[in-house]
């Protein structure tokens, strides 16, 4: 019968091993092909992309045109028109009031959202149909 033989207690701690240490592993990459992509799926994120992109660009132009009215561009540029023209029947900021630029503003953001997110999914078609051809486009993913 064997007796179990006890390991001496260290006086000092262990010696910690830390990531810089460490042995860094070998970097594995792997070559990978995208031969097709989801229409539905493109149609989403570039519907979400061009909505966000919609509500900034109406923001910063009714921001932009806040500031041009309180700084008065509207009045002078009105004035300068009128002192070029001689006649004051036509006003221009008839064609620039608030009502007005809102409206043509949402008009447009409307129009690109529809417009972005059906360019997105025919590319993403028009991909498929490429891929199907030419094999797709190859990437290369590596661990790091």
């Amino acid at each position: 019968m064997t007796t179990p033989t006890t390991r001496p207690v260290p006086s000092q701690p262990a010696a910690v091993t830390t990531p810089s240490s460490l042995a860094r592993p070998a970097v594995r990459a792997r070559k990978l092909r995208v031969t097709q992509v989801d229409p539905w799926s493109v149609a989403k994120m570039s519907f979400l992309l061009s909505l966000a992109i919609a509500i900034i660009t109406v923001v910063a132009i009714l921001l932009l045109w806040l500031v041009l009215q309180a700084g008065g561009v509207f009045t002078s540029l009105d004035r300068a028109i009128i002192d070029i023209v001689g006649q004051s029947s036509d006003s221009i900021t008839r064609y620039f009031d608030f009502g007005t630029v809102f409206g043509i503003c949402l008009l447009l953001a409307a129009l690109d959202v529809v417009l972005v997110t059906a360019i997105g999914t025919v590319f993403a078609l028009l991909y498929n149909l490429a891929a199907s051809f030419v094999g797709g486009v190859q990437i290369t993913l590596s661990d790091d």
